[in-house]
């Protein structure tokens, strides 16, 4: 589908998704609010026949290879009509994201239904951002294994994520103590980033646009959140930004598969 096509389908598709996940937000207690969802399988190619090289044990913060991909990444998903707005563009467009999710935000569970097809195809990959989002640096080794573990938990149980070898430290904020928790947890690579939408703060769609224009580069991993409304405002003028700069748009499941 052409994006004037995803602008129509988007506006008609967040009316909804205002009404039906407004209210979604933060809850550190709450049951998975879908059916369990049995796990599928990997796809262990991305688009374009790219065969994924194994995932290295460590930091990464740039795609492997010298080909035109960029891997978008999203993290959280505080606000649900920003994740509702994200799996509609990769449901009526090609684009290929990565989700990097907190358990503890309803809105994953209010969306599970409609990802479940693109987990399946391998158009999203996850990966474990924690259940509730602290600072792992500052919190007891059990602390650490339990935030990383319950979201893992969560993610199988409620998406039909398998293990992936992919975790990102809230903040950025890691050492080496929490490095081999989460390996020893199943997650050896830790995913940084060498590209932002800037959005940590409040910005406004220009503010956004102007980081697009900035880190919008072959072999970036660029990470933004799915928390700002603003955010679906240009996500039309993201995709022609990208199209224009010939890059193709990969998951990090795409670039490096899981260990054996």
């Amino acid at each position: 589908m052409d994006r004037r096509g995803f602008l129509y389908l988007l506006a008609a598709g967040l009316t909804g998704a205002a009404v039906g996940r407004g209210a979604a937000g933060l809850d550190l207690a709450a049951p998975d609010p879908v059916p369990a969802r049995a796990p599928v399988p990997a796809v262990p190619t991305g688009p374009g026949g790219i065969v994924a090289v194994p995932a290295p044990a460590g930091v990464v913060d740039q795609l492997p290879g010298d080909g035109p991909q960029i891997a978008l990444t999203i993290d959280d998903g505080s606000n649900g009509e920003v994740v509702a707005a994200l799996v509609t563009l990769c449901r009526e467009t090609d684009t290929r994201l990565t989700f990097f999710p907190n358990g503890s935000y309803r809105t994953w569970g209010d969306n599970a239904r409609d990802l479940w097809p693109l987990i399946e195809s391998g158009q999203v990959a996850f990966g474990n951002h924690t259940w509730s989002h602290p600072d792992l640096t500052t919190v007891p080794d059990a602390e650490v294994a339990e935030e990383l573990q319950r979201n893992q938990d969560f993610m199988r149980r409620t998406l039909g994520v398998t293990s992936t070898p992919f975790w990102r430290p809230p903040f950025g904020s890691h050492d080496e103590r929490v490095d081999r928790i989460a390996a020893d947890v199943g997650h050896p690579t830790t995913v940084l980033w060498n590209g932002t939408f800037d959005d940590g703060r409040v910005v406004s769609a220009e503010d956004l646009m102007a980081a697009a224009q900035q880190w919008t580069t072959a072999r970036a991993i660029v990470v933004g959140h799915a928390n700002q409304p603003a955010l679906t405002a240009v996500l039309d003028q993201m995709l022609a930004l990208v199209e224009s700069r010939q890059l193709r748009t990969v998951t990090l499941a795409d670039a490096w598969s899981a260990p054996a």
